[in-house]
């Protein structure tokens, strides 16, 4: 792995609850528009945190992997939504445009798991996260801004987690 330059946080997980909590901390950060790309192998972490980023955004909804379905969407009392998209069953840069991803960006926030099998069809601008598997229990995420909002909400996520 590349150093990480002054922008990009690195961050060790050490149990499923401690990534629930660092999901909240990032999900009460996000507005409408944001992207958040959560691109790991299976089983390093992405579900786990986007339970912590729902409860974070407000939702109350029950957070399920949407590999099946596709996406899921988690509703906060206020109306707006985060939308859950997994990608990892998509075939074609093709079907991720039918799935009218700038509509998902309108109306919440969205999270995208396997999004690099759908690079193309995503803005450039978002929050890119790289979770890898460590141990039984522990978990590593990195967080990549890409553009000034990002770079921003990642100087505030470092804030409101490590305090300062």
């Amino acid at each position: 792995m590349p150093i990480l330059d002054p922008t990009t946080l690195e961050f060790f997980s050490r149990s499923p609850d401690q990534t629930r909590r660092v999901g909240m901390r990032l999900g009460a950060l996000l507005q409408p528009g944001d992207l958040v790309c959560l691109s790991g192998d299976l089983g390093a972490g992405k579900t786990t945190l986007v339970q912590g980023i729902a409860q974070g955004w407000g939702s109350l909804d029950q957070v399920s992997s949407p590999t099946f379905v596709l996406c899921n969407l988690y509703r906060r009392p206020d109306g707006r939504a985060l939308n859950h998209l997994d990608a990892y069953r998509l075939e074609s840069l093709m079907e991720a445009e039918d799935l009218d991803i700038d509509q998902m960006l309108e109306t919440g926030a969205l999270i995208v798991e396997w999004p690099e099998r759908i690079r193309g069809a995503l803005p450039q601008d978002c929050l890119w996260v790289e979770l890898r598997w460590m141990a039984e229990e522990q978990r590593g995420m990195v967080f990549l801004p890409r553009g000034g909002r990002y770079e921003s909400l990642v100087t505030e996520f470092r804030r409101r987690v490590y305090g300062g």
